[in-house]
């Protein structure tokens, strides 16, 4: 599967058979095997979609316990969100979704969040991020008559690699250990540098291989030859003008999903194959149930736009 385009994805595929072939050959390139026992002795049903396992006569389909476990939506439609939200440079919006594939919108947010998912089951975790590293913390949310500013804010964190990847989380405070647990989970200690701003918190991330540069943003200082962080505040202007632009409210319970596919589509800008890397991650998924998503005693508020030139947070998201 080469790189594509709306046309050519339509074109291709065009039916769920075509979608359904695609789908195995992503999970299953040396032939299909049980998703239960792995064995490789199994019949095709006539008529169905469906495996039976000669070992364990456990029946099963290609969507079998990946996060389209269980979907009654068509293929072609799943393949159609898939590709509009990893080539939406600020996102794709439910509601959007819901009128682009004329489907409910309970539907359309479902299928998002479990796009979400997959977005963000990534294997490279621990500290990948090499060379010269912009490390920034921002505030997410917007400001609500008659209570405290910070109610319905929410601190991120970032780190880029010039030239690289971004990782991006949301942390509970901007605390020393809060911003240096991140940096050393993220940033290799074998990195060239790091750049900050003058925040107190980023003093010792420091090692013997690498150093600490800062800019002093109180005293508008923002680039000191090649030390900036204006990399990583690119990324924050584009989150959130996603969120005023695209989702308009954006649920604390469900942002960690939002920065996972903003950090899944900026780390895969330059790459022809992201809507293929992306089935790939969704053949690689485990279900996501939608009581999972609803579960009203989990559920935290929602950060609603700014009233000013400041950001924020789909309805309902």
């Amino acid at each position: 599967m080469t790189g594509i385009n709306l046309v050519s994805l339509i074109d291709q595929y065009n039916c769920d058979d075509k979608c359904r072939e695609a789908l195995e050959k992503i999970r299953w390139p040396a032939g299909v095997c049980c998703v239960r026992c792995g064995d490789t002795t199994v019949d095709a049903l006539r008529g169905r979609p469906v495996w039976q396992c000669r070992s364990c006569d456990h029946q099963f389909s290609v969507t079998a316990g990946t996060i389209m476990h269980r979907s009654h939506l068509p293929l072609r439609k799943w393949f159609l969100a898939i590709y509009l939200m990893c080539e939406s440079k600020k996102g794709m919006s439910a509601n959007q979704l819901r009128r682009t594939l004329g489907v409910q919108y309970k539907t359309a947010w479902y299928l998002c969040h479990r796009i979400r998912e997959a977005m963000g089951n990534d294997p490279l975790a621990g500290p990948t991020l090499v060379g010269v590293v912009e490390v920034d913390e921002t505030l997410i949310g917007g400001r609500t008559k008659g209570r405290d500013w910070m109610d319905n804010k929410t601190w991120v964190a970032g780190a880029i690699q010039r030239g690289g990847r971004v990782r991006i989380e949301r942390i509970p405070n901007v605390r020393k250990q809060t911003l240096q647990d991140f940096v050393k989970r993220n940033i290799s200690d074998e990195a060239d540098a790091i750049y900050t701003d003058e925040l107190r918190s980023y003093i010792g991330v420091e090692t013997d291989a690498r150093r600490h540069e800062t800019v002093r943003h109180s005293a508008e200082e923002w680039v000191v030859g090649e030390v900036h962080t204006n990399s990583v505040e690119g990324v924050w202007s584009l989150f959130k003008r996603s969120i005023v632009g695209t989702f308009h409210k954006m649920s604390v319970k469900h942002m960690d999903r939002y920065l996972e596919e903003l950090e899944w589509r900026f780390n895969n800008r330059d790459n022809p194959h992201i809507f293929r890397d992306t089935l790939a991650r969704i053949m690689h998924t485990d279900p996501l149930h939608y009581r999972e998503l609803v579960d009203v005693d989990n559920r935290l508020p929602c950060l609603p736009a700014p009233a000013g030139p400041t950001v924020l947070p789909e309805a309902n998201a």
